[in-house]
């Protein structure tokens, strides 16, 4: 895969939860953020489509300060999808419909096209969310946030609950939406095999920093930290 022009750049980001954050995602790029509960993980996702605000430093979406762009417009290019698939009350089709609907962008037949991707037949959308199963659950989650069509995926241990038939199906179809239908995803794991299978680049994090990052292989296989190191064997 060829990494492309810088989509999303964070610099010395300091909040109530990370330190010393510096950052650049790529298009075409998929980062996995690994580390012990507490890091800071999931915080710096927050960070990113504007769950939670830095205390200092910046951060550019495609050369901007995310500041600078209405709040709604954000989260709908950078879309977040979290461990807990929390889905609206209803049908399929009223949560793939939501978001596009608020920008008067909703075609009918687009639903059936989300179902394909995630690989569920389009009857689904007639059925009521509490009939799915967790993992049709998370899934129609994935298409929710895809309905945005937004250019980066934010990805919350999104398949951590779910069994290994779901877990191979998600990862499948992670594999490929980027570059084709989503710019650059990143992505926290606790699975050290799942960031091997799909990041580009990984992110260790600990204590509220970034401690190592870099290509995958290399930070998985000649971590340069005891940290890294420890936290491996565990």
């Amino acid at each position: 895969m060829s990494i492309e022009k810088v989509i999303l750049e964070a610099k010395n980001i300091q909040s109530d939860r990370l330190k010393n954050i510096n950052f650049t995602l790529h298009e075409g790029e998929i980062i996995t953020l690994i580390g012990p509960s507490g890091a800071g993980k999931s915080s710096l996702l927050m960070l990113l489509n504007r769950l939670e605000d830095p205390n200092e430093g910046t951060i550019h979406y495609l050369g901007k300060d995310i500041n600078e762009y209405p709040l709604e417009q954000l989260r709908k290019r950078i879309g977040m999808v979290f461990q807990s698939s929390s889905l609206f009350e209803g049908s399929v089709e009223d949560n793939l419909k939501f978001g596009p609907s608020l920008f008067d962008e909703w075609k009918p037949e687009r639903g059936k096209e989300l179902l394909e991707v995630v690989q569920l037949p389009k009857e689904y959308l007639d059925k009521n969310v509490e009939e799915l199963s967790g993992g049709e659950q998370q899934r129609i989650a994935f298409a929710r946030t895809l309905a945005n069509k937004p250019e980066i995926l934010l990805l919350d241990e999104v398949t951590s609950a779910l069994d290994v038939k779901n877990v191979e199906l998600i990862e499948r179809f992670l594999k490929e939406i980027v570059p084709n239908q989503v710019k650059a995803m990143m992505m926290v794991t606790h699975d050290i095999e799942q960031a091997k299978r799909l990041g580009n680049r990984t992110f260790f994090m600990n204590n509220e920093e970034i401690v190592e990052q870099g290509r995958t292989s290399q930070v998985l296989e000649a971590p340069k930290t005891n940290t890294l190191q420890a936290f491996l064997k565990e």
